[in-house]
């Protein structure tokens, strides 16, 4: 045979593989949606969600894991995806790619369906028992937007997370009509996945069926939330205009019973990040914060360090995109440096995460500082950990534990890996999760270890805002298999 025939022989075989890999992820969807929908079951691979993905996405995930777990294709999936179907599941979340791989290596004969069975037997025949949460947003500026698109994509079957207002000054006569443009196109996360319509007579947005409410008050105090049928929800401040206990409390109007800020707090309000402190909130907890897109990205990071390894002090730089308090051009700003221009300059300005940490990991209360620049981009922002370790430790042995903490830790939604000598901040716009790791740049020297964290300051943060109001809620559902604890 010659060499042309062998490499057109292998270029078949390869498209073959990939086209049956296709139709298996396409005809995977509508299971995906089904399993969501009517049982509130949550399908991800290797912590990556596949509900509401297209066949390309839902193609990537699997490929991402070849790179850290092994081989794994749809042709592994489906039939276990299939026997999801047949099984009476409670409301849960699936790891299919972790399923795959331990049915991949069962010594046991056993069917699909017989292995699922038995992996799942804790949520077996366990009626849905969550009820729909009310969800009121204060603020629609870009972390308020990015909070619904996330609110309107994880409703589901109904019985979470539920969007009904949003409250916002009114600026101008056609108020209604750019609310609704700006949460349909975005220029940096793209279109919305859905459709919006807007009820001029009765002032709303209707997203993908979601009946949003758009309320107009200068205060907190001119709004009863009784009036448009919202009872017992939490409020979520995106404005960052009021940050202590009292301030915040003039949000607890009728229908109001729980208020988050989108913003690190003052004073005794307890500042939260997903999988570090959560479980310190307690359901009759009536105000917290979840502190700021930097403080979410390091503190798991710096948390499975310390656990690990101990750590004795530690510099926090971050590398910022701009944000709208920036001025596009030279103008009079209140803070120093700041005023000017964003798009032009890099910008030294302060950051509060290195004490906002100590507030959700006490045991690091003086042992860092922290600074910031801000840069020229838009979106995805970098922070750089100096850390010092109490014994000298290899590059190798850092990068594979922050591997399988990515993995396979209960960390898994907050701590990402990155492996490629070819990232750049733009790969990571729409990452969900608080930070990824990026190996290649480690740097270790005896005890001084430097590791690179990027982060998608909008996104990420937001998708970390609501895991603390879903646990908040009690709509925190089991993950099978069971994610294990710290990694130390």
């Amino acid at each position: 045979m010659s060499l042309a025939d062998t490499l057109k022989n292998l270029s078949d075989d390869h498209f073959g593989r990939w086209k049956n890999r296709e139709a298996l992820a396409e005809t995977m969807i509508p299971m995906i949606g089904r399993l969501y929908r009517e049982r509130n079951v949550v399908v991800v691979i290797y912590g990556r969600s596949l509900v509401n993905r297209s066949v390309i996405q839902i193609l990537k995930h699997h490929r991402r894991v070849r790179m850290i777990a092994g081989d794994l294709s749809a042709v592994d999936t489906y039939p276990l995806l299939q026997g999801l179907l047949e099984l009476d599941l409670g409301p849960c979340r699936v790891d299919l790619g972790k399923l795959a791989i331990m049915y991949r290596q069962e010594k046991e004969d056993l069917t699909p369906v017989a292995f699922l069975r038995r992996e799942l037997a804790d949520v077996l025949g366990k009626a849905k028992s969550a009820k729909p949460q009310d969800v009121v947003l204060y603020g629609f500026g870009r972390i308020g937007r990015i909070l619904a698109r996330l609110i309107i994509e994880k409703a589901g079957g109904g019985e979470g997370l539920r969007l009904r207002a949003v409250v916002v000054r009114k600026t101008t006569e056609g108020d209604l009509q750019k609310r609704a443009s700006l949460l349909r196109r975005d220029s940096i996360h793209g279109p919305f996945e859905g459709t919006i319509a807007i009820d001029e007579e009765q002032n709303a947005i209707i997203a993908n069926g979601n009946y949003i409410k758009i309320i107009y008050a200068s205060n907190p105090e001119d709004v009863d939330y009784t009036e448009y049928g919202i009872h017992d929800a939490i409020l979520i401040d995106n404005t960052g205009k009021l940050k202590d206990r009292p301030g915040l409390s003039r949000h607890l109007r009728p229908g109001i019973a729980r208020v988050m800020l989108t913003a690190p707090a003052k004073g005794d309000v307890k500042n939260i990040v997903s999988g570090v402190n959560d479980h310190e909130v307690t359901a009759d907890e009536q105000i917290i914060s979840a502190a700021s897109c930097t403080t979410n990205a390091i503190t798991p990071v710096l948390k499975v360090m310390n656990d690990r390894f101990g750590l004795i002090a530690g510099h926090v730089e971050t590398v910022h995109s701009y944000t709208n308090d920036q001025n596009l051009i030279d103008n009079y700003h209140k803070s120093d440096r700041r005023g000017r221009s964003a798009v032009l300059n890099m910008v030294i300005t302060e950051t509060g995460a290195a004490k906002a940490v100590a507030k959700a990991l006490p045991e690091l209360a003086g042992k860092l500082t922290g600074n910031s620049i801000r840069v020229p981009t838009p979106d995805v922002s970098m922070a750089i950990l100096n850390l010092t370790l109490p014994q000298a430790v290899s590059r190798d042995e850092v990068n594979e534990f922050m591997r399988q903490v990515a993995l396979s830790s209960r960390y898994q939604r907050q701590i990402d890996y990155t492996n490629s000598t070819e990232v750049a901040s733009t790969d990571f716009v729409g990452s969900r999760a608080a930070g990824v790791f990026d190996a290649q740049a480690t740097i270790v020297n005896g005890q001084h270890v430097t590791l690179y964290i990027w982060y998608d300051n909008e996104m990420g943060y937001s998708a970390q805002v609501v895991r603390i109001v879903e646990r908040w809620a009690g709509i925190d559902y089991p993950t099978f298999p069971p994610e294990i604890g710290d990694i130390v």
